[in-house]
């Protein structure tokens, strides 16, 4: 069991390492997008093809009332990614504590 233990363990560090690269992906995203960056720069491209799986739909689910001129898909984006690290990752480690 103590295998599955350290599986549970690593698990819970590779997801808390992809969120946190994701988290900065959007907030890197949202600070470019601030300046009119160059839509043909590789970079920008990269950013956008990483993050729009995440951002379109929380944008298609908004509704129009909250729509207030801004972009807020990259706040529930962080709230979300935040919530799956809080929850996620440390059941996952507590998970894995209890068994091994």
């Amino acid at each position: 069991m103590f295998a599955f233990a350290n599986f549970l363990g690593a698990a819970a560090h590779v997801v808390d390492i992809l969120l946190t690269v994701y988290y900065w992906l959007i907030l890197i995203r949202a600070v470019i997008s601030w300046v009119s960056p160059d839509p043909f720069n590789p970079l920008v491209q990269f950013l956008v093809k990483s993050t729009e799986p995440v951002l379109e739909p929380i944008r298609r689910i908004l509704p129009a009332g909250l729509r207030f001129g801004i972009d807020i898909s990259p706040l529930i984006a962080f709230l979300l990614i935040v919530f799956l690290r809080s929850f996620l990752v440390r059941t996952l480690v507590d998970w894995s504590l209890r068994l091994g």
